[in-house]
């Protein structure tokens, strides 16, 4: 008698050393913009000196590193078991900074373990609203994350507003150059290079920049070899719940963003069963990692809408992958060169493929959409009222700048604003009211 061989879920295949590493170091190429430009801007408005930036950075990728294998291994109840890979979010990091400037930076990171240790408080009561996240508010979501991810990422392409190099051709010529590389690279490869198509689009984007002389190397090899994160860089953290309020709100849209998330990357990896099941289990890896960032001296460190756009672009479904990607984040915090080097990837090329990345997002929630009847009544105005109150924010900046401080962190955020008029909107018109008319007719 022959026994049968339960074929391996793509999620849960391990694959050889050699496409790990590859894979893994496609996913850090294409993510480390993330931690590098949030721990930069930090120390640009805090006016940190060059050894605590790159302490900080050091420390980013530790907690990044640790929270990918967490979230990709999934041990004791933490973590998905879905490809994922952590990193800073954007919108906490601009809510640290200004607890930071409002207060000081060790009221910032008390700010940021209090918030931790809210998600454990908020998740047994979240997960009871999960049923209010349908395929209708999960690509409307989606949707959103994409335009949000492209207008933020096309500012490493621009540079700020106002400055000398605004726009400068060059910069925006290699942003398009690496995106037609990578289409390229897709198009003409097949096997593997065709699934590291974005980390040669990346490379090649890269030398192309060394070549225009937009390649800054210098400092590279200065300074230590090795680098060990220290706890609480900054002294003691203070704890203040009115300053924290902001990023504890924060907190609350953050699930709603993971849920989004796990239900998208679930059902590209094929991973069998509920996937509203798995979110708490993502949230729980998000609270322990965001705790463990405070510790170091970093914002939330959560899972991001990014990995559904590279695990999409790539097709590289295994958990195994991001958890090797891990290590060798943990390995980039602790090798100083390699954070440095890693610092230096020339902006408007991480931008360009940041981008191309990102749009891919958004072809996801296209896809999620295109299996609701969109003629319906509600599902039209769920998305139309969605997009409205998501789009405003973003494409209009200052909207709501008049409005009350409070009001700003949530009505401002557009990627909170439209996943909840969506979710409130879509539940509106499933609740089925007593129609008078009905009853009339049956009288």
């Amino acid at each position: 008698m022959t026994s049968q061989r339960t074929p391996t879920d793509p999620v849960d295949e391990v694959l050889p050393l050699k496409d790990l590493i590859l894979y893994g170091f496609q996913h850090v190429l294409v993510m480390a913009a993330s931690p590098i430009t949030a721990v930069f801007l930090v120390a640009q408005t805090l006016g940190f000196d060059s050894a605590l930036t790159v302490s900080i950075i050091s420390a980013t990728f530790l907690v990044c590193g640790i929270g990918s294998i967490l979230q990709s291994f999934g041990t004791a109840g933490f973590g998905a078991r879905l490809p994922f890979i952590m990193v800073p979010g954007g919108a906490p990091i601009a809510i640290f900074l200004a607890i930071a400037n409002q207060t000081d930076v060790q009221t910032a990171v008390g700010a940021v373990l209090m918030t931790g240790a809210f998600y454990f408080l908020a998740l047994p009561v979240f997960r009871r609203l999960l049923r209010f996240f349908p395929p209708i508010v999960v690509g409307t979501m989606l949707l959103l994350v994409a335009v949000n991810l492209v207008k933020i990422y096309g500012g490493t392409i621009t540079g700020r507003s106002g400055s000398a190099d605004f726009a400068d051709p060059v910069n925006v010529g290699l942003a398009l150059a690496t995106i037609a590389l990578t289409v390229i690279f897709s198009r003409i490869f097949t096997g593997t290079l065709q699934r590291i198509s974005v980390m040669l689009g990346l490379i090649a984007g890269t030398l192309l920049a060394a070549a225009l002389g937009r390649l800054d190397m210098t400092g590279v090899m200065q300074g230590s070899f090795i680098a060990v994160p220290q706890p609480f860089p900054f002294g003691m953290p203070k704890f203040d719940v009115i300053a924290a309020l902001p990023l504890i709100i924060f907190s609350i849209i953050s699930m709603a963003e993971a849920t989004g998330q796990t239900i998208a990357t679930a059902e590209i990896v094929d991973r069998k069963g509920d996937a509203h099941a798995i979110v708490p289990r993502t949230i729980r890896g998000d609270a322990a990692m965001s705790l463990l960032g405070g510790m170091f001296g970093t914002s939330l460190i959560i899972t991001s809408g990014e990995n559904v756009g590279i695990v999409r672009a790539t097709g590289v479904r295994s958990r195994y992958v991001t958890a090797m990607a891990g290590v060798i984040l943990v390995l980039i915090a602790l090798i100083a060169p390699i954070s440095r080097l890693a610092s230096v990837l020339p902006g408007p090329v991480v931008g360009g493929t940041a981008v191309i990345v990102f749009s891919i997002i958004g072809v996801i929630g296209i896809h999620v959409l295109s299996r609701v009847d969109l003629r319906e009544h509600g599902a039209m105005f769920t998305l139309a009222s969605g997009l409205a109150m998501g789009l405003m924010p973003i494409l209009v900046p200052g909207i709501y700048s008049q409005f009350p401080q409070w009001s700003q962190m949530i009505l401002g955020n557009g990627l909170a604003m439209g996943t909840i008029t969506a979710a409130v909107v879509n539940a509106l018109f499933q609740f089925k009211a007593p129609n008078s008319l009905d009853h009339k007719e049956h009288a």
